[in-house]
């Protein structure tokens, strides 16, 4: 299995990021990290590995960046304003410096976006803002709304980062053209948040599938059974 290292300066985050890229050609997948997680945790984790047989066969490419959560929602020793605006950065240097860059790389002009947990977060606040960039989101054990790392402070940019409370008012057609999966489980510490987000996309009559599996726990054993099982739903051709 073909693997890149890259490493570039990011005029959108001031500094330099990380990013791993796995396969030689096919769709590309944004993969993210979970909670505080490096570019390389996907990979030191088996969830890359669960997804070999795509890759090898040159159906996908996965691109894993680097994460900035101990700049952003985790970083309790700045003021929340700053912690919001750094992930705002964060979604500019994905959205112009990467997905920009790989979407052609299939005729649809669109790329899949995952991540378990909090990178579940990451990759739904992205597909739900961005629709046009995006043919599938795959969220596993993910949570969609960012409230409760930002110690009561609310403003646009929150308002607008936190998937719970701007999807009402979207109407962006392209959200009802994205397969949207919510993976989760019955023991998953995310389990009532996935239960709300799919209670959100039925009242917008989004078409998605809410994957409830049976005694599982929220870690990688459950994800790296998800990941492949939803690359299949991936039309290739």
């Amino acid at each position: 299995m073909k693997e890149n290292y890259l490493k570039w300066y990011s005029p959108n985050l001031n500094r330099e990021t990380e990013m791993l890229v796995f396969g030689h050609s096919g769709y590309p997948v944004i993969l993210f990290p979970t909670s505080l997680g490096s570019f390389h945790e996907n990979k030191d984790m088996g969830l890359i590995a669960s997804a070999r047989w795509y890759v090898e066969q040159g159906l996908i490419q996965i691109y894993c960046p680097d994460s900035i959560d101990k700049d952003s929602f985790y970083n309790k020793q700045i003021h929340p304003v700053h912690r919001i605006e750094n992930h705002n950065w964060y979604d500019k240097m994905l959205c112009h410096e990467i997905v920009e860059k790989v979407r052609y790389n299939t005729p649809s002009g669109k790329v899949v976006m995952a991540g378990c947990s909090f990178g579940g977060y990451h990759a739904a606040n992205f597909a739900l803002r961005h629709p046009v960039y995006v043919s599938h989101l795959f969220s596993m054990s993910g949570i969609f709304s960012i409230k409760n790392y930002l110690n009561g402070f609310y403003n646009d940019t929150v308002f607008y980062h936190s998937p719970t409370d701007y999807l009402n008012g979207f109407n962006d057609y392209e959200l009802w053209n994205m397969d949207i999966v919510l993976g989760t489980s019955n023991w998953d510490i995310c389990f009532d948040a996935n239960l709300k987000m799919s209670q959100l996309l039925a009242h917008k009559s989004m078409n998605h599938w809410l994957d409830i599996r049976q005694d599982k726990q929220h870690d990688w054993p459950l994800w790296k059974e998800m990941f492949p099982h939803y690359l299949s739903r991936i039309k290739f051709n």
